[in-house]
């Protein structure tokens, strides 16, 4: 049954975030969220992803890791919700879909690598775990799924002791990082969940876990899976 014609399927269109959907926010997002792209494609490299192979980034944004990537693949698909998002990636010339994890349907032979970064959180975790199985549908059997979120590292009891500690490190300047109030936000708003349950969801999903990076405030991590 398509997904428009199920109720209780979750409208990721609605849930885009009224930050996203702001042009306003997307222009200054890139300075905010500037990002080093290269270890991500060096560690994709590796593992095969070159000249070519197809690669979707879920969640894009403005589709700065698109961006990065293309000169090193045949394809790069950035997939996002928000049309000011889409509208800046198309503005580089980078193919872009509006969608989301629940929704994208990729047109074309099977990607070889999905990327993801910062966005698997804005799922609750029921949703999370449809959602890394429909990436595992995507990939073929040694497909490459490079995720990275905001992720908790520690037991529910330590959770007053590690936010408190994030929150202390966070930026004054909205526009150089994210300060505190919006990191409250965050924990209170949206979905990040913790490292003992996403990692038997990607591996239940059929992933295997081939390495993972843990962030020393304990609210950041970055896998490489392999689908099996």
């Amino acid at each position: 049954m398509p997904h428009e014609e199920m109720s209780w399927w979750l409208d990721e269109f609605a849930h885009a975030g009224p930050e996203h959907l702001d042009a306003a926010y997307v222009a200054a997002f890139d300075e905010k969220s500037a990002t080093d792209w290269s270890e991500d494609i060096a560690i994709l490299q590796a593992l095969g992803i070159g000249a070519t192979s197809t690669v979707v980034d879920l969640g894009a944004g403005t589709g700065s890791f698109a961006r990065a990537i293309a000169p090193h693949v045949a394809r790069v698909i950035a997939v996002d919700v928000s049309d000011p998002m889409l509208t800046t990636i198309r503005s580089h010339g980078i193919e872009a879909v509006r969608a989301g994890f629940l929704s994208y349907e990729h047109a074309g032979e099977p990607p070889d690598a999905v990327f993801t970064r910062n966005a698997l959180h804005h799922l609750p975790d029921f949703w999370k775990a449809i959602a890394l199985e429909r990436i595992a549908r995507l990939l073929s059997p040694g497909g490459v799924l490079r995720l990275r979120d905001l992720v908790y590292d520690f037991e529910p009891g330590e959770a007053d002791e590690a936010i408190s500690a994030w929150l202390a490190g966070a930026t004054d300047n909205p526009a150089a990082g994210w300060t505190a109030t919006e990191l409250v936000a965050h924990v209170r708003e949206e979905h990040s969940t913790f490292t003992w349950l996403l990692e038997p969801m990607l591996e239940r999903a059929d992933f295997e876990i081939r390495d993972r990076w843990l962030s020393p405030t304990r609210t950041y991590a970055a896998y490489t899976c392999i689908r099996r």
